[in-house]
């Protein structure tokens, strides 16, 4: 008797254009592909800005064969551009003005294949009624924390209950399960409760709330188990909706370079767990004071570091966020950094204004910790390697994750501005000696190392991430039965 063929089931994605969340719902569509082979067949619908760079082309080039992107047509984004607009409102509006074509293109995949589920970037939650118009399952990707989803869920009742603003609260805000945080650390788009960017936060925690089959968040149960069991009780009662815990979904497969960079050869000749590797990301930006600060701080504390995707100053921290720019000066690109700051350290150091392999760095033996500014997936990855982190936030909801992993994991030795919007050299040198030599830095180290171990055994075969992911997989493949 011959068996029946394998029917292949249709998942669409929608991202924003922002490379941070793509990568992090593309990584989550290839976790799916890799625990159910040839089962599965994903869409990923990409909203695109026209200062969207190509450098990142090799990511989506090295793409499974069962994962097709189709990158929309640029939205208007002039009026936003440049304007001192937070990075927030840039990417939910670029999203929301991009819901048209989204639609367009929903239809028209509906017509020659049957889709099972619909799965929306967080910060493009206006896509969930487009499943309900063509009936079909629809779910938020959430790339953040679960702490930072219960700040969305519980916002309504913050807005309600402080009556100041949050960085002026007097106390610290209590949510069920997590860390109790400063208002200062609540994210960027809450800082300023008469804003647009705070509106716009609202309406989109409400559309969290509702309407909706349930939010695939990227975290582990023992990660931050405690607030997964507050949102789940609530849930259990009909306040919130059904939380996924899927993660750790951090980058994998090709870095984009067939021979290893510059940083990687450098690495491998110095000793193990000797390096501090600095890094803000792929759009984070310092000023020049702060520049200037930072590296004199690394020079003074002796200690072996490669700081890599450096950009030219800008007061701005997310200046950088939607487009390559940064460099001024293609002669002497790290012209802006102190006065014979790369002569004295050239033995001590590798400084790089371009792109580094980050998953491959961390996870490099001889890198002893990270200097991050605590965007969520650079957390995770540093979680999954071991690595301990100096947390250094800079925007959106990096100060959130800052306190996360500093006060509730211990993960994390946290950096704290003394001069205006400055972190002096004097305590950078503290915090560096801190983590990589001190008795707190041993006690940081041992505790990360058994969160690696704990994040490995979320995604083995019958790990917590890995079931609840095979959950979701039955439950889709079910939708046309």
């Amino acid at each position: 008797m011959e068996s029946s063929p394998i029917t292949t089931t249709h998942i669409a994605l929608v991202s924003v254009p922002a490379f941070s969340h793509q990568v992090s719902i593309l990584e989550f569509a290839k976790r799916l592909l890799h625990l159910h082979a040839d089962t599965f067949h994903v869409t990923c619908i990409i909203p695109t800005l026209s200062s969207s760079p190509s450098k990142h082309s090799f990511f989506f080039d090295s793409l499974p064969h069962n994962i097709h992107c189709i990158f929309l047509p640029s939205v208007n984004f002039h009026d936003l551009n440049n304007n001192g607009v937070s990075v927030e409102i840039q990417t939910q509006l670029s999203a929301s003005r991009a819901m048209s074509s989204v639609r367009e293109t929903l239809v028209s995949l509906s017509k020659t294949t049957d889709i099972s589920a619909l799965v929306a970037d967080a910060m493009a939650p206006e896509a969930l009624e487009f499943g309900k118009e063509l009936n079909i399952l629809s779910y938020i990707y959430f790339p953040c924390s679960t702490m930072v989803l219960s700040v969305c869920f519980h916002s309504q009742n913050l807005d309600e209950e402080v009556s100041c603003e949050y960085k002026d609260h007097p106390g610290l805000i209590h949510l069920p399960g997590c860390i109790p945080i400063s208002g200062r650390d609540l994210p960027d788009s809450m800082q300023d409760r008469g804003s647009l960017a705070y509106k716009l936060f609202l309406q989109r925690c409400q559309r969290y709330l509702n309407g909706h089959d349930g939010i695939l968040v990227n975290s582990f149960m023992e990660l931050e188990e405690e607030a997964t069991k507050a949102i789940s009780q609530h849930g259990n009662g009909g306040d919130y909706p059904h939380v996924y815990s899927v993660g750790p979904i951090t980058q994998s497969g090709p870095s984009g370079s067939k021979s290893r960079c510059e940083c990687l050869l450098w690495l491998d000749k110095q000793e193990p767990n000797s390096v501090l590797y600095v890094s803000f990301g792929s759009g984070g930006t310092l000023s020049q004071d702060q520049i200037d600060e930072l590296a004199l701080g690394l020079e003074l504390s002796k200690q072996k570091f490669l700081w890599v995707n450096l950009r030219a100053p800008n007061d701005r921290a997310s200046a950088t966020y939607f487009s390559e720019g940064g460099l001024v000066d293609d002669d002497d690109p790290l012209h802006f950094l102190p006065k014979g700051f790369l002569e004295r350290t050239k033995e001590q150091g590798l400084v790089m204004c371009g792109w580094a392999p980050q998953v491959e760095v961390l996870g490099h033996r001889s890198i002893g910790a990270f200097l991050s500014h605590c965007g969520w997936n650079s957390v995770l990855e540093s979680v999954v390697h071991g690595v301990p982190m100096i947390a250094w936030p800079l925007f959106a909801e990096q100060r959130s994750n800052a306190a996360l992993v500093s006060d509730g994991l211990k993960v994390a030795l946290r950096a704290k501005m003394k001069k205006p919007s400055v972190v002096v050299k004097e305590d950078i040198v503290k915090l560096i000696k801190g983590l990589m030599e001190g008795l707190e830095g041993q006690e940081i180290r041992r505790k990360v190392k058994e969160l690696k171990k704990l994040a490995n055994s979320a995604i083995m075969e019958d790990g917590s991430s890995t079931r609840t992911i095979a959950n979701l997989a039955n439950k889709w493949k079910n939708k046309h039965t």
